[in-house]
């Protein structure tokens, strides 16, 4: 991968630290980013506070450090690499957003995508937070090429064509009148979770790669892995109902609501609380023969090998129980 540097914000963290007379602050990085986390918490104390960084994973947004913040008694956690999610400026420690833009060229491998292109003329373009700022230049690209080019108005993202791991609304507004996306980011996580949104081939520009190709193969190999989970959840009498206990991802309502239609069908069902939904903690209930997961979607449909029991999404476990058709989810998406 080449080495890419990160829009930081070095000066708006002082600044903010200052104008907020903050004493103590809890420094959150994805993984990519925690190899700077060193140097910004010298920043941070360069500017008269004491920094903490999390050491814990940090999945997105969704996975905001409160508990952490109200015990460590921050005065503000600092989040990169995400743009804030809808009601969480009501957190317990105020919490600024860095979104950490990459600084590189994508007009080069815009250009490599179009041989995995010539298929189709309308485009829908997506990207996440690193790249948001070089959306413009990868339309023109597509443009000059000949393409009709479709961006998802922003709706509830911060700035259009920018979509999450679990969230790909802009897409999706755009999607019935495209005939193929191109996402513009590294990696195939969110790419792949755009095929499963839109239902659309996907081809993927990949500046970090320098490479692009198309992931048709990685979905329909998903589609596979998602109808045999669901055959397999039809046969389970017990099931666990999974609440995720971050931030972003808690659903109580939802997961009381699926706990009963498990039960008027006739199905056992235990609530599971969980932060961290792994294997070995699900293997903890070994009488529990299926679980239906109500935080992160991306969890049970990106790494279903790992558990050794089918883990739904709530629209999987609803075909499952025959109240709606696999043709549905292959019609409206499965994010």
């Amino acid at each position: 991968m080449k080495d890419v540097l990160f829009e930081l914000e070095e000066s708006r963290l002082k600044e903010e630290i200052s104008k907020r007379g903050a004493k103590r602050v809890l420094l959150q990085l994805p993984d990519g980013l925690k190899p700077q986390g060193p140097r910004l918490a010298a920043v941070i104390e360069h500017a008269g506070a004491d920094a903490i960084i999390s050491g814990d994973p940090c999945y997105g947004a969704c996975d905001l450090l409160l508990c952490e913040a109200e015990s460590l008694k921050v005065d503000l956690v600092v989040h990169y690499g995400h743009t804030g999610m809808v009601g969480d400026e009501k957190t317990r420690a105020p919490t600024i957003y860095v979104e950490a833009r990459a600084d590189i060229g994508i007009e080069k491998v815009v250009e490599m995508s179009l041989s995995h292109l010539e298929l189709w003329h309308r485009i829908g373009l997506a990207t996440t937070i690193q790249h948001i700022h070089m959306l413009s230049e990868a339309r023109q690209v597509l443009e000059a090429a000949g393409k009709t080019v479709y961006v998802g108005d922003a709706g509830h993202m911060k700035y259009p064509g920018q979509v999450l791991g679990c969230d790909y609304s802009n897409a999706k507004s755009v999607s019935a009148k495209v005939e193929a996306f191109l996402f513009v980011g590294g990696g195939r996580f969110h790419a792949l979770g755009l095929s499963l949104a839109t239902m659309k081939p996907i081809v993927v520009a990949d500046p970090f790669e320098q490479r692009a190709y198309p992931i048709e193969a990685e979905g329909q190999k998903t589609l596979k892995r998602r109808w045999s989970e669901i055959s397999q959840a039809r046969k389970a009498e017990t099931f666990g109902v999974i609440v995720g206990l971050k931030p972003g991802q808690m659903s109580v309502e939802t997961a009381l609501e699926i706990k009963k239609d498990l039960e008027r069908s006739g199905k056992k069902a235990v609530l599971l609380a969980l932060r961290e939904i792994v294997p070995g903690a699900l293997m903890q209930f070994p009488t529990i023969e299926a679980h239906v997961n109500t935080a992160c979607p991306r969890i049970a449909l990106d790494e279903p090998s790992a558990f050794t029991k089918p883990v739904l999404t709530v629209r999987e476990a609803y075909v499952a129980l025959g109240k709606i058709g696999w043709e549905d989810l292959l019609n409206e998406g499965f994010i």
